[in-house]
């Protein structure tokens, strides 16, 4: 489980089919094989650790939902690492369980802050409701307007400075976690 509290922004060192090798000095510190660590919100178990460089093993399924195929040498990423029973949750309760993604429609200054505005499919717009969190490429953000098609976050300066999510460009796909607990109230309504 993770808060969605990005800790470090990792740069991609490799990237091929079913292995991605990061740079990640932070998150390193105290981490060990087996460990889970949240790349871009996708929770992925450390199989190899080397001085600053942590390797992780992806699969199929994960490509399928998520953009990781689509990272290559030198890319930044938002990581996190799990969390402990003792520690705060901080943003909302994130899995590390992409069920989508979305793409990137636009970042309109406001202010201090930027709103970006991501268009998604229907099937992950049910599960989001405005006030309400969802995790983009692992962070916890707070969605403050949606629309037939899209949704947007307001991203304050601490968000635009310590994630990824600036360093991408409309156009470009980001990973989606929705709420769990819409999704475990609407199954149990539905019996």
């Amino acid at each position: 489980m993770f808060t969605g509290i990005v800790e470090e922004v990792g740069e991609v060192i490799v990237a091929r089919d079913g292995h991605l090798e990061i740079r990640a000095p932070k998150v390193l510190e105290d981490a060990h094989l087996g460990d889970s660590i949240a790349i871009n919100g996708v929770d992925l178990t450390v199989t190899a650790v080397s001085s600053d460089v942590f390797t992780a093993d992806v699969m199929p399924e994960t490509y399928r939902r998520s953009n990781l195929g689509e990272l290559g040498a030198g890319d930044r990423v938002n990581l996190e690492r799990s969390v402990r029973p003792s520690d705060r949750l901080s943003g909302h309760i994130v899995r590390g369980v992409v069920e989508g993604i979305a793409q990137i429609h636009s970042f309109t200054p406001e202010g201090d802050a930027i709103i970006a505005r991501f268009r998604t499919p229907a099937e992950l717009l049910r599960y989001m409701v405005v006030k309400g969190p969802v995790a983009i490429d692992g962070a916890s953000l707070t969605i403050v307007d949606k629309a037939a098609d899209t949704f947007a976050v307001s991203l304050v300066q601490y968000t635009q400075a310590h994630t990824s999510l600036l360093s991408k460009k409309p156009g470009e796909t980001v990973n989606i976690e929705t709420d769990i607990i819409a999704r475990y109230v609407e199954q149990l309504t539905q019996r």
